[in-house]
């Protein structure tokens, strides 16, 4: 078997032999291809430090030498079929040129406005599809170092539901507050407020249950937390927690609908224009 011969050559160097065929200098060779020197300007950032650039050049070099010791057994190895790729070059051209000429369209025509009661019609007929795979919370949680001012009226704020009382705290918790979470009315997976607050949960059911408003310490700050609200997994996601998901849904119903109309449409007139003929090719039996 014959050994397939691979030439590297010094960067600054130039090989004598090749130098009498062309004025390109060399840098490596694997069979009949050559690595030229400048086929690898430009690899190297500006102002990179010298041992980093031999580095990015040497691992360029060795990458392009593997690149083409690959394809040199895949060229001895596969059959003209397997290597003949015209076709799903052709195909895969095709691909992306009907994409970006749908895509077009779809900006032009497509009407991405989803009223609120869109939205609840599809949320009532598909209830079925919309069980939670998590518990979700709607909670107010803060984060308040030990040495902050005014926890006094941290631990009062935190569990009112009182207008002003909420107003205040948003204010102090700006001022003072090192991490927050106020907005009671979204939704957020009980897993992610774990990560948030050193609480200790057992058993998630009963605790989301029995506790509404917790206060909790580690070394260096206090947690206020007030649950509001939850559900289970396994239970019906709320309407409001699934709206923005909805909303994607009925958009892409769109999409799939308008390219569908759009492919009937030129499918008709093309024949109304005889721009497409089928041709019955079954040879007659008389």
């Amino acid at each position: 078997m014959r050994v397939l011969a691979i030439l590297i050559i010094p960067f600054l160097c130039s090989c004598s032999l090749f130098e009498e065929e062309t004025d390109e200098v060399a840098i490596a060779r694997v069979e009949d291809k050559y690595l030229f020197q400048e086929d690898i300007v430009g690899i190297v950032p500006p102002e990179t430090a010298e041992e980093d650039s031999v580095l990015i050049i040497n691992n360029h070099i060795q990458g392009w030498i593997k690149d083409n010791l690959i394809l040199h057994k895949a060229e001895l190895n596969l059959n003209d079929n397997q290597k003949d790729v015209k076709k799903q070059l052709e195909d895969y051209r095709r691909s992306l040129i009907i994409y970006s000429y749908e895509k077009e369209l779809i900006q032009q025509r497509l009407d991405t406005s989803v009223s609120q009661e869109e939205i609840q019609l599809f949320y009532e007929k598909n209830d079925l599809n919309f069980e939670l795979k998590e518990d979700i919370v709607k909670v107010r949680y803060l984060k308040v170092n030990k040495k902050a001012p005014q926890l006094k009226k941290f631990r009062k704020l935190y569990k009112s539901n009182k207008k002003e009382d909420v107003e205040k705290l948003k204010e102090l918790a700006h001022q003072y507050g090192e991490k927050f979470h106020l907005n009671d009315e979204q939704w957020i997976f009980f897993e992610g407020l774990k990560n948030e607050v050193p609480i200790i949960v057992s058993q998630t059911k009963g605790y989301l249950k029995n506790i509404k408003n917790i206060e909790v310490e580690d070394s260096l700050s206090f947690y206020f937390i007030s649950i509001k609200d939850y559900r289970l997994k396994n239970d019906l996601s709320p309407l409001s927690f699934e709206k923005q998901n909805i909303k994607n849904i009925i958009i892409n119903k769109r999409k799939l609908s308008l390219i569908n109309k759009i492919r009937s449409e030129l499918y008709q007139e093309a024949f109304m224009n005889n721009d497409v003929e089928i041709y019955d090719n079954k040879n007659d039996e008389d």
